[in-house]
């Protein structure tokens, strides 16, 4: 069995038709949520939403292999290589061709701890997740889970039961569209990839497409 050490309870499982919107609709919900991959896993903490109307995008310069299943319908996972290095996982939304999707950048370690310690050959738990090729490694996750159901084993996201405060800023580590306020995140959680620095409300991301 799974290690849990967090009491709070798990909301319902969300199905495919929560991701058949908006990113910017989608990315702050997600905030809060409990994101499980074979057991494992925790409280989604931190997260970046990508328009394909954006050049940051993977998918703003049209269809490529790499990217095909973000231009499929919405509630898949999106899954990637950065840097030849890195696996990192994404929910596909928005209607089918949209190609929108929205990155998990970190998890609160709440689920199958151990078994991230083993992957991840770190014992603190705040750095078993803080970023999202850690959080990849912790929870076995690779290109084979491309294309995924993200309400269908061995993938379960459980919905907030209580609702966060958020907080808004510029993305990390691009060199394009650097200004949009699009990274979501628990304000003040210990678990994120880096500090959000003077954040917003999200109410401030005034430059989302329509």
């Amino acid at each position: 069995m799974p290690e849990i050490r967090s009491p709070r309870a798990l909301g319902p499982a969300l199905k495919r038709k929560f991701f058949a919107r908006s990113v910017h609709e989608v990315a702050p919900e997600l905030v809060g949520a409990t994101l499980l991959v074979n057991g494992v896993g925790g409280i989604i903490t931190e997260i970046e939403a990508y328009h394909h109307t954006e050049p940051a995008a993977h998918s703003y310069r049209g269809p490529t292999p790499r990217n095909m299943v973000m231009f499929g319908p919405p509630g898949f996972l999106y899954v990637y290589r950065s840097y030849g290095i890195h696996w990192c996982m994404n929910f596909v939304c928005e209607k089918e061709g949209s190609a929108s999707a929205i990155l998990i950048r970190a998890l609160e370690p709440t689920h199958g701890i151990a078994a991230m310690r083993r992957r991840r050959m770190v014992h603190e738990e705040r750095s078993l997740c803080s970023g999202p090729g850690k959080l990849c490694s912790a929870m076995a996750v690779t290109d084979k889970h491309n294309g995924m159901a993200l309400d269908a084993a061995p993938i379960v996201v459980h919905a907030r039961t209580e609702v966060p405060e958020i907080a808004t800023g510029i993305r990390i580590g691009i060199t394009k569209a650097v200004e949009l306020p699009w990274r979501y995140g628990i304000r003040g959680s210990r678990f994120l990839s880096k500090p959000f620095r003077n954040a917003a409300s999200k109410d401030r991301s005034s430059t989302r497409p329509q």
